[in-house]
């Protein structure tokens, strides 16, 4: 079930939602650089880590799911947020160069639909990230943060979900290494938190930053889609192998 709008814009607009922001943007932009001249996607509730790329991308899309509301952004300048459904997006094929995936896979009910989306307006060379709640941090115990609703994932389980909906991770981080809890006293310096918990917990953190690519079917030669099949060990028994080096040559 996914939470309301105005419950993820009141955490952001708290103490521990601001550093919380901070934090993930810093991670997100290391993973993106620049995204000059390409067209952004923020998906779910993204908006909080959205504004670096303001005035940077060529075009900045916002899709929020019906269930949770709508909340108008960036403030000061033209609204780029709208409803979708979230099994059909409102974009064109290969549309999408980046997206940003938060707040949505963790409350969605609608789960391979909406990666199937995300793949379908992706271009061929487009990347994801997703930010999803770590499955053994304390921010996954405790719903007075956003982390704590809906199904939280442990790395394995994020990629094969990704490998599943063909799509291949290329690079991955954690973020969110301070307790969800006791800003005034833990964690008013998130930055020394983060280099500490990199260091002694990174199993810990409250979040998976997870980057992919969007895997292309190639073309068979007659004609149809090359399907994945996972590898299978070939098992040569001495007697089979035997028999084979026996066998007449044409």
């Amino acid at each position: 079930m996914h939470i309301d709008v105005r419950e993820l814009q009141s955490f952001y607009d708290g103490p521990t939602g601001k550093i919380s922001r901070r934090l993930i943007m810093q991670r997100l932009r290391e993973l993106w650089p620049n995204v000059k001249g390409l067209n952004v996607l923020g998906l779910g509730f993204a908006t909080p880590y959205l504004r670096p790329f303001l005035g940077e991308a060529e075009r900045l899309i916002a899709l929020m799911p019906a269930q949770s509301g709508v909340i108008a952004w960036p403030g000061q300048s033209t609204n780029v947020v709208a409803l979708a459904d979230e099994a059909t997006l409102p974009l064109p094929d290969a549309s999408i160069d980046r997206a940003v995936i938060a707040h949505v896979l963790e409350t969605t009910e609608s789960l391979r639909p909406l990666l199937r989306q995300v793949w379908r307006v992706l271009s061929p060379a487009g990347r994801i990230v997703v930010v999803a709640p770590n499955r053994t941090s304390l921010w996954a115990q405790f719903e007075t943060t956003p982390f704590g609703h809906g199904r939280p994932f442990s790395r394995t389980q994020l990629h094969r979900l990704l490998v599943d909906a063909m799509f291949t991770p290329t690079a991955s981080t954690t973020c969110l290494h301070m307790p969800p809890f006791g800003v005034d006293y833990l964690v008013r310096d998130g930055a020394r938190w983060e280099r500490m918990g990199q260091k002694y917990w990174p199993r810990l953190a409250g979040i998976h930053l997870t980057e992919a690519t969007k895997e292309v079917m190639a073309l068979a030669p007659g004609g149809g889609l090359r399907q994945r099949v996972p590898a299978k060990p070939v098992l040569i028994t001495k007697r089979a192998e035997s028999a084979e080096k026996s066998r007449p040559r044409p």
